[in-house]
């Protein structure tokens, strides 16, 4: 058994099929078929049920879960034996909330780059309630999200402090008030974060506390999005106060001040506990710990 013929199993299972695997790692479909041929007749099974479209047998299932392992473990030596040169290197993959990659990545990421080239970042934008478990299902190597329960399979730092607040548009009747209660918020249409969202489970905590029943006009999956609606004036939302930085210096969001609202809420950077960190990884971490708090919620 070989490396090349893990690869091999393991795309074949994607691609259902000898031919394409063969595309992808530019070998011939003979070629494929004799390195799956030779696994089976090394572990005496059959791997393959080569009808079309081609599937793996019960036995080529429990195979690939042991060769991904394997190939996990060939990549991470890889890594590892890069790492010993010394230089910060490698490629991060980020989760986070869509506000978060606009409002506050930039600004990090331009300086940390400049100062690491070497190092190569991929964003991936999600809803603030996928990003833990995207770090722990290891589909991304970093999240930076509220942090709102320990997880005993993450290591989290704290980098900053958020709040929610309530925004309306300047056309708004409520646009010239500075102050109010949340008692008022079940008499207006409001814009609410997806149900599944850390921002809406707080703000439907919020109303059920007080026993206020909203009018939700309209759902929506980022607060991004969000401002897009309230700034035509299709009703108001609460929407976290770093998100609208922008807006707020424009002019096409009015924020209203809620008491109710007033809890401050921990940003901070995750990433799975145990795993190994590369380079690229234990720099980036240790930058964005060393950072002050002022460096992520500063306007421009």
């Amino acid at each position: 058994m070989n490396i090349s013929q893990l690869e091999t199993l393991l795309t074949i299972s994607k691609t259902m099929s000898f031919r394409k695997a063969g595309e992808l790692l530019n070998l011939t479909q003979p070629a494929v078929s004799a390195q799956i041929k030779s696994l089976e007749d090394e572990f005496k099974t059959v791997l393959i049920d080569r009808n079309q479209p081609v599937t793996l047998t019960d036995h080529g299932k429990v195979f690939l879960e042991h060769a991904e392992k394997m190939l996990t473990i060939v990549e991470e030596l890889k890594q590892k034996l890069s790492d010993l040169n010394l230089t910060p290197q490698g490629h991060i993959l980020l989760g986070t909330t869509s506000s978060i990659a606009i409002q506050i990545l930039p600004r990090v990421l331009s300086y940390f780059q400049n100062q690491f080239p070497l190092i190569k970042t991929t964003i991936h934008s999600m809803p603030s309630s996928q990003v833990m478990t995207c770090v722990e299902n290891g589909s991304v190597d970093i999240g930076i999200t509220y942090l709102t329960e320990k997880n005993p399979n993450t290591t989290s730092s704290v980098l900053y402090y958020d709040t929610f607040e309530l925004v309306v548009s300047p056309s708004h009747p409520m646009s010239k008030l500075t102050h109010t209660t949340v008692d008022t918020l079940k008499d207006i249409p409001m814009i609410m974060l997806a149900p599944d969202t850390l921002g809406r489970k707080f703000v439907d905590q919020i109303f059920r506390k007080y026993n206020i029943q909203p009018n939700i006009v309209m759902e929506l999956s980022s607060s991004e999005e969000i401002k897009r609606m309230v700034e035509i004036n299709l009703g108001a939302a609460v929407v976290s106060k770093l998100s609208i930085a922008n807006e707020l210096r424009l002019g096409t969001l009015k924020m209203i001040k809620v008491n109710e609202l007033e809890t401050s809420h921990p940003v901070g950077v995750v990433y799975k506990s145990g795993r190994y960190l590369n380079t690229a990884m234990q720099q980036f971490l240790s930058d964005l710990k060393g950072m002050p708090e002022h460096q992520f919620i500063s306007s421009e």
